[in-house]
């Protein structure tokens, strides 16, 4: 495989790992670490006895992770790789009202501050402005969507930093969940281009970003107290617990990601409990750009509800970007 026919697979694996991480937590949810089943038994169909989270909703269903994830690469696919704030905007609430993106138009997941910016769009308020700035705003919810913006990206780290933070905005504006995404997204980049390092690299890269930048003295301060302290050393299950908050999400699934195996990546962001579906979701996307869609668990890939509505065709947008 030569390298653009490489890159263009890994894109398309960072797509599908995602929606695959998000349906394979999806029956898991909300569960403490103890009360889940075996490692090796984790799948979208858990074994029996075991009471999933959502009983109506079909295994191998994404929930809002994987929806809005999906909103954001539908916008920029409609603008050449810009991000149209507005345009994406519009596309959530087309999610959120209509079940846009969702498998069978179905909304079943929506976070309390996703649902309350959402509110505030409806009303009439600008993109830019909807997003909680309040400290206790800090869910995952920009975090799980944001890797369309990699798989997408053509340009410098500055650029993909800025829109990492623009996107969130939406409905997670303060600089703590700005930040998130941007590292995120760094690290998502750097194991797209096989950087030697990539989180490592990642992390400097925004540490000296946000050092040049007197008016991000916001976003520095929130590096150095929430990432800085673990950033260059290897996590252990013990520094992780899988929640809802940004912070916790990321290290959850930075943690679950030093297993080498896409479906052990996934399976371990799961074991952590609670936010299940977000954590394997964020992991996964990691994991899928380091295997590739092609070198995806077939059955993984095969059992993945809501292919034919929604994603070939954004898929098809991909391979259109880069031919």
């Amino acid at each position: 495989m030569n390298r653009d026919a490489d890159l263009l697979d890994r894109r398309l694996g960072g797509l599908y790992g995602l929606l695959i991480g998000d349906a394979l937590g999806v029956p898991y949810e909300f569960n403490e670490p103890e009360c889940l089943p075996s490692l090796e038994s984790l799948g979208y169909q858990p074994p029996a006895g075991f009471k999933r989270t959502y009983p109506n909703i079909a295994p191998g269903t994404w929930s809002d992770d994987g929806a809005q994830a999906l909103c954001l690469l539908e916008s920029l696919l409609k603008h050449q790789g810009r991000l149209d704030l507005e345009d994406f905007a519009q596309s959530l609430w087309a999610w959120y009202q209509q079940g846009h993106m969702a498998v069978d138009r179905l909304v079943f997941d929506v976070g309390i501050q996703s649902a309350q910016s959402l509110q505030l769009l409806s009303d009439g308020h600008p993109a830019s402005q909807c997003g909680g700035t309040h400290e206790r705003s800090n869910g995952n919810g920009s975090l799980m969507r944001v890797l369309p913006l990699v798989l997408l990206h053509r340009g410098s780290d500055t650029e993909l930093i800025e829109r990492a933070h623009q996107q969130s905005l939406v409905t997670h504006a303060h600089a703590r969940s700005q930040m998130c995404c941007a590292l995120y997204c760094l690290w998502a980049w750097y194991e797209l281009q096989r950087t030697a390092e990539p989180w490592a690299t990642a992390v400097q890269t925004l540490e000296t970003y946000y050092a040049t930048k007197p008016l991000l003295k916001d976003h520095l301060h929130e590096y150095q107290q929430c990432i800085q302290p673990f950033a260059l050393k290897s996590l252990n299950r013990s520094d992780c617990t899988g929640t809802g908050y940004v912070v916790d999400s990321l290290h959850s699934a930075r943690w679950a990601c030093q297993s080498g195996d896409f479906l052990d990546v996934i399976r371990r962001a799961i074991s952590l409990g609670h936010d299940t579906d977000t954590t394997a979701c964020i992991a996964g996307g990691i994991a899928g750009i380091r295997c590739g869609l092609s070198r995806l668990p077939k059955d993984l890939v095969s059992g993945l509800r809501g292919q034919e509505e929604w994603l070939l065709s954004l898929c098809e947008g991909i391979r259109e970007a880069f031919l």
